[in-house]
């Protein structure tokens, strides 16, 4: 039996050999990181470790990282806990920035897949910033496209208004360069497990100066921005994805060619095939493309039967399968949308795998057109 093919990075990536390592180290020893003893003050010396790992992977300081259970908390301590009157969010938002405020404005972005920052512009003029500053929320790269969006630009227009800027890099850090104070940002949302780190463990990473308001209290941990025991082991692992990162590409150029030649041999077999975000800067290693009349559910299913695992570019609630609002945001009709597939790559992925991926989408094809 071959074996599987995993394609589904964006949604979560395999544990990395150096994640892994310091993850069981971290297990096998006791210790409450708040303990004044000598087990306590080794998994304090782990956490610390992993937050300026963190930190260095964005350019920021360890005292501005506050460590989360994952990127969805970090997104929804920055929308609830950082000081702002009314917010603006770009409409291709994941689920945990637009249910975290679900009275923000959503600005438009264009059919390649980035934010108009006319649109913008016009928003943070007509607004009334009584109640404290206007707080925008912009996406570094979108999960499901790859598309890369102008954030350096959404901040320089949200500082000449007085107004704030949290940017969720989740899918970006450690596959693009960044830098905190580049990007011109007040917080930055991450993820362990996006960049080969485990499940369980993320940050908000916070500017100089900037103050947040917990969300979760009852202890002083994270500097009284995050109460609650923290997860040493997942913790650990994190930093040492992040520092296995530091010195790697970015972007990952054989990523990138492995995902380009991906996505030729697919318009050579179905030129009708659509790629979103294709006329857009995109991640390296992302691809999201659709072929009306063949559902993603029909091609996640033959795919998951030839060992091979994508994620379509619909949204699934109880059972139900929903267009996602990031393609129909991008123009995307309701029949192109439900046939989207995403396929994302990362530091396992060979060109076998992909071979594997073509072979079997080929045959999904030609039983469709036959």
């Amino acid at each position: 039996m071959a074996r599987p093919v995993y394609l589904d990075y964006n949604a979560t990536a395999p544990l990395r050999p150096e994640a892994a390592a310091a993850l069981e180290a971290a297990l096998r020893e006791a210790g409450n990181p708040s303990s004044v003893h000598g087990f306590g003050r080794r998994a304090r010396r782990r956490v610390e470790d992993a937050r300026e790992a963190v930190a260095a992977l964005v350019g920021a300081r360890p005292a501005g990282v506050v460590f989360t259970s994952g990127g969805s908390e970090a997104n929804n301590l920055a929308l609830a806990g950082l000081p702002a009157g009314r917010i603006l969010v770009s409409a291709i938002e994941h689920d945990s920035v637009l249910q975290a405020a679900p009275k923000a404005r959503r600005l438009p972005v264009d059919a390649a897949g980035q934010i108009e920052l006319d649109a913008l512009a016009e928003a943070l003029a007509e607004g009334d910033d009584a109640d404290g500053p206007t707080l925008v929320s912009v996406m570094l790269a979108n999960n499901e496209t790859g598309v890369i969006q102008p954030v350096a630009e959404v901040a320089a227009l949200a500082r000449a208004r007085g107004a704030l800027v949290h940017c969720d890099a989740v899918q970006a850090a450690g596959r693009l360069d960044i830098d905190l104070g580049a990007l011109g940002v007040a917080a930055l949302s991450l993820s362990a497990h996006k960049l080969g780190g485990p499940q369980g463990a993320g940050a908000l990473v916070l500017a100089e100066g900037v103050a947040v308001a917990p969300l979760i209290r009852g202890g002083g941990q994270e500097r009284r921005r995050r109460a609650g025991t923290e997860n040493v082991p997942a913790i650990a692992g994190f930093g040492a994805a992040a520092e296995a990162l530091r010195a790697a590409p970015k972007p990952d150029p054989a990523l990138a060619g492995l995902r380009d030649g991906l996505e030729a041999r697919l318009r050579a077999l179905a030129p009708e095939l659509v790629i979103f975000g294709a006329d857009a800067p995109r991640l390296a290693n992302t691809s999201c493309f659709a072929l009306p009349g063949l559902p993603a559910e029909t091609q996640l299913l033959a795919l998951d039967l030839a060992g091979i695992a994508v994620s379509s570019g619909a949204a699934c609630s109880s059972g139900k399968v929903e267009p996602s609002h990031v393609l129909r945001a991008l123009g995307a009709d309701a029949e192109t949308a439900a046939a989207a597939i995403r396929v994302s790559l990362g530091w396992a992925t060979t060109a076998e795998d992909l071979d594997r991926f073509i072979e079997a989408w080929d045959g999904l094809y030609r039983r469709r057109a036959a």
